[in-house]
Parts: structure tokens; sequence; C-alpha cells
């Protein structure tokens, strides 16, 4: 076996292990069913890629985000480790051949999503493979409990029986249900866990009470030094959030998962890059993104569960210095909350005639469609049906909890090409074929290993190079695929939705289950806005104590705990401080909130209205505030 000190230094550069990784990698080594529990940005990754390099054989890791699992196979790639993903979108062909290579030892790793694992082709190969451990990220998927829970998750512990690797389940969120319910799902040996504290010292938490949100956001992020995300629910709304910031002079850019992934790299890339400043996004952006440096997070809504808050709210601060997770709330954001999660558990009817319109339209006839995938585009299909988007939407998510269709997200998959003759039989089919014969040179001298394994291609590229139309070069090779020359996978950006049963005369599903998991997330956000809106208890406490930590300690930094500090002065005392602030230069009110603490904006506030309405104070054409001495 490998030392794994060795294996960190030589792949990753690091002489050392963050607290815990060590303890869970000789776990697994020691061949213990492991369940690790690490924050956002405890370095998960590490923990199975470490110990699957120490030992002879392959990794299979699970996990069910098509864009996460890409980004680590081409890291480890980087990195001289071979690695391959199998997902939505790779032909038949393409994966048997991939499949074959994992058997012959040709990869380290092998990432494939949960809905892979029930498949025929993988069940007939996974035997012969010789596997050293078995990773399963997004853990708290596996649980009924958990807040994303993925009824595809469930069949994970099936591949158990083709090997006898341990399995090491991670996460970052779990409450001690969900802990107890992973390990008995994926039928752990003895339970062992490894858990470190979701306290994060040097982040300040912070909920404000809000009206004017737009304004606020904007405030705070010309408040702020560094870059910042802000987290808003729906795509327009980061748009508009977006388009105000730049407007009003902050570098800031949107991101949702509407974009193609071109601009989404784009965007992405400009953020990680300083290029710029401030992100807003929903919740499709933060997911594997290592950005160490991020100063502050704004919610200008709070998410359905502490969980996914604690996940967005923990992408702040990775380098351990000071940053600040500020929520905005209001009165009113409980109860459109609340509505918002009757709309996402439509009636059985609804979910029904959904799911009849989706049969319908891609011709999917009773008793047949079983592991059919089809490129999906929501929004063109809703029109298409007379749907509205929405309706759509929440119809799939209770399918897909269901285990009835999967769904991917949108991403960019390349063009991908391999030839299946020979040399030999290649040459002579040139020679009958001599029109055709340059575009087989072409892709020949532009792309090596093509007769041996899949390549990614550009067809522009090709269709720049040779002088052809790409629409007709994307011809040609569609119908040297139908002649076996070659096997060709076009690109792809859109998303796709997997069958994962037959169609049935009647749709049926578990209703009783359904009703009872909106419960759980009606309880769920209960716990959100009990976080939001109390202001008797450290927000860090609330926090850990959902997360089941024992008697956590007070902060000391976030808005309860400084207010309790500082408790609000007389309005004589926040006269005499506006006066000391504008003479010292700190002229508008959030200069002076930054400076004082947000506990003291309402006094603030009263008393600066007071002396404008007295004459003591005016304002600007920069609309700053001046002192006006009066004789």
């Amino acid at each position: 076996m490998i030392d794994i000190h060795d294996i960190l230094y030589k792949y990753w550069g690091y002489d050392q292990f963050r607290p815990l990784q060590q303890d869970i990698i000789n776990s697994v080594l020691d061949g213990k069913d492991t369940l690790a529990l690490l924050p956002t940005g405890g370095g998960k990754s590490l923990c199975f890629q470490v110990p699957a390099l120490a030992k002879e054989g392959m990794c299979i890791v699970v996990s069910p985000l098509i864009a996460l699992m890409k980004d680590q196979v081409e890291n480890l790639i980087k990195r001289d480790i071979p690695a391959i993903a199998i997902f939505s979108g790779m032909s038949f062909r393409q994966i048997d051949r991939e499949l074959d290579k994992c058997i012959r030892g040709e990869y380290k790793f092998l990432y494939v999503s949960p809905e892979r694992l029930k498949t025929e082709i993988f069940k007939a190969r996974m035997p012969q493979m010789k596997v050293n451990l078995l990773a399963i990220d997004e853990a708290h998927c596996i649980s009924q409990w958990g807040y994303d829970f993925r009824p595809e998750y469930l069949q994970i512990a099936e591949i158990r029986k083709f090997t006898k690797a341990p399995i090491l389940a991670l996460t970052a969120t779990a409450t001690a249900r969900v802990v107890e319910d992973i390990q008995f799902r994926l039928e752990f040996k003895k339970p062992h866990l490894f858990r470190k504290s979701f306290e994060r010292k040097n982040l300040h938490y912070i909920a404000i009470h809000e009206e004017d949100k737009l304004g606020r956001i904007y405030r705070l992020c010309k408040g702020f030094q560094g870059t910042g995300i802000v987290y808003a629910r729906n795509r327009k709304l980061c748009r508009d959030i977006a388009e105000y910031l730049h407007q009003n002079g902050i570098s800031a850019d949107y991101y949702h998962a509407g974009l193609d992934a071109l601009q989404r790299n784009r965007k992405q890339e400009a953020w990680i890059e300083n290029r710029i400043r401030v992100i807003v996004a929903t919740n499709a952006f933060g997911m594997g993104i290592d950005k160490p440096d991020v100063r502050f997070v704004l919610h200008y809504e709070m998410p359905d569960s502490l969980e996914a808050y604690y996940q967005e709210a923990g992408r702040a601060g990775r380098d351990e210095k000071e940053a600040h997770c500020i929520s905005l709330v209001h009165e009113q954001d409980k109860l459109r909350s609340f509505e918002q999660l009757d709309k996402s558990y439509p009636t059985y009817e609804e979910v029904a005639r959904v799911y009849e319109a989706v049969c319908n339209h891609f011709q999917i006839a009773v008793h047949s469609g079983e592991m059919r995938e089809v490129e999906f585009d929501m929004l063109e299909f809703a029109y298409a049906a007379g749907l509205s988007s929405p309706e759509v939407y929440h119809a799939l998510r209770i399918l897909e909890m269901e285990d009835i269709i999967a769904l991917s997200e949108a991403i960019h998959q390349p063009a991908q090409l391999h030839f299946l003759v020979n040399n030999t039989v290649l040459y002579d089919f040139e020679l009958r074929n001599p029109k055709i014969a340059p575009i087989l040179q072409l892709l020949l001298r532009t792309y090596g290993g093509l007769f041996d394994q899949y390549k990614r291609i550009d067809e522009n590229y090709l269709a720049r190079k040779s002088r052809v139309p790409v629409e007709d070069l994307i011809k040609l090779l569609e119908k040297l695929k139908e002649h076996q020359l070659l096997d060709y996978i076009p690109a792809r950006d859109k998303p796709t939705l997997t069958f994962l049963k037959a169609r049935e005369h009647k749709l049926h599903y578990d209703q009783l289950a359904v009703k009872k998991r909106k419960e759980d997330a009606r309880a769920r956000l209960e716990r959100v806005f009990d976080y939001a809106l109390r202001t008797d208890t450290c927000r860090s406490q609330l926090l850990l104590q959902y997360f089941d930590e024992k008697n956590p300690p007070r902060c000391g930094q976030c808005d309860v705990c400084l207010k309790d500090k500082n408790h609000p002065k007389s309005e004589n005392e926040y006269r005499e401080w506006a006066e000391k602030l504008i003479k010292s230069d700190i002229r508008t009110l959030n200069e002076m909130i930054q400076s004082m603490g947000y506990w003291h904006e309402e006094g603030l506030s009263l008393a600066l209205q007071h002396l404008l309405d007295e004459g003591f104070i005016e304002l600007d054409n920069q609309q700053k505030l001046l002192w006006i001495e009066k004789p």
C-alpha cells in the first residue's frame, strides 16, 4: 500500500491533511463502512481519492450532479490520475467500451449517476471490476428524512453484493435522524461516523428585517470589500438584481440553470478570477466551486431548509478569514414561502395530467419506455402541451421523487467520435469513396487515438478546415455512423429526461409518502423562519442545534450576540455619534451602520431624521450628509 502522505504531496502538493481527513482515510483503508460529515469546503473529495490511490483497484463514486462529476474527473486527469464519468447522453457503445476499460484496470476512478447503477450493462460488468472503495457523495439524498431525497439513491445498496469493498458516504449536512437513515439504507456492517462540528468561527451570521431589499443589497455590496454571492430564488429576479447593481456601479453578473453551458462557464470563470465581483444566482450556483476568498454571501430570500442555507452561506470564508452571511427577511416572506410550498406539491390529478402529456409527447407506448432517455427542454414542452412551466416543473419533481423519471441538469457535452473499424478497413473505404476521404484524413490528422477510444471533436473547426457547411459535416458523420464505420455522438447542451419505469395504463405512486414529504418540508421551512426572524438566540447556536450539536457556544459575532453586547443608545447619544461620524467624513447611513453595527440602524435612522428636520444636517449633491454649524 502506498503511503497516504506521499499521495497527498505528489498529487495535491499538501504536506498535511485537514482535521478528520486522515482519520476518515484510515477508517476506509481498514475496510470499515464509514460516514463522514464535513462542512461545506471541508475537503470531502480527498477522503475517497487518497485511499483509492493508496490501494490496488478502482474507486466507484456515485454522485447526483453531472457538472460536479465532470469537474472532478477533469481535475483528476489534470493530475495524471485516470478517471471517467458515465452519465446521461453517452451512447450505449461508448458506455460499453468505458466499462470494459474499467474491467481492464485502466481507470482509478469511475464516476456514475445513481440511476446508472440499475442498468443491466452496469450490473453485468461490475462483478468483473476490481473495486477498492464505493464512495457515495451527497449521501443525504438517500434518506427520506433528508431535504433533498432522491429515490434512485435507494438502488445503491444493491450493488454491494457485487463487491466486498467498503462504503464511504459523504455529506455536508445531515441531522441525527438522517445520519441514522443513511447508515441503514447503505447497509453498513457497523455504524461508523466521523463528524466535524458545523461551527464556522470566522462567519458572521446576520438577519436583517428589510422591506427595501434591493436598496439594501446595493448598500451591502457597496460597503463590503472583496467578492460575494447574492442568492435569489428565481431566474428573473437574479437578472434584475444583477442589472440594478451593474447600473449603480457594482461589478455584477447573474447565473442560473437556464443559461447555456458556455454562458454559465464564462460567468463562473469571470467571478472566480475576480473580473466580476458579485454573482447573483439561484441555488444552481456554487456546487463544486472552491473559491476560498468569498467575503460575503447575501440571501435576498431564504431557501427552503436550513441544510440548504448552511451550504449556501458556507461558501463564504473558506480561507478561514472573516466573512459575512446576511439574510434579508420580511414577515411577508414567510407567507409567500408557504404558499409556494403548497404549489410545489400538486394533486395526483395534476401530476397524472403532466405525466400523460410527457409520455404522449415522446410517443411512449403503454408497457414500454423503461430507461429511455430523451433530450428535454421544459419550457418548449410546456408551451407545446399548453401547460404552465411551474405546473410542469412541480409535477416532474413529484415523478422524480417517486423514481418514475430522472431529470439531468443542462450541461455542455462536446461531440465525440471513435472509429469502429481498423486502419486497413478504413483505407479501403477511402479508396472506394474518394469524396469522403478528405474528411476522414482530416479527422485522423487532427485527433490522435480515434481507433483506440472516444475522442472529443469540434464539428465547427472541422467544417472550417474542410470548407464544408457544419450541417453537411454532421449529416456525413451520422451517415458514416449508420454504416458502422464509426460511432459519432453529437454535441449537446440540453437537459435530459429518463423514463425509469415502463409507462402504465394509469399512473401509480405512493401518495401517502408524498403527503409525508410535504409535511416534513413544512417543518423544515418553519425552522428556516425561526432562524431568520428570531432575535433572542445566537444564530450560530440555532444552526448548530438544528444539526443536533449539544450545548453549542454563542458565537459572539452574529447580530443577536452583538446586539446583546451593544445595547441601543438614547437618541441624544445617537445624535452625538452622528455628529462625530459626519465630521470624520463617514457621511452616509450605510457607512455609519458599517462603522457602528447593524443593531444601531433603527435608533441612528431616527436620530438622523430628526437632525434633518431640525436643520442640523443636510444632503449635498452627492447625497452625502453635511453637518451645519449653527450660530
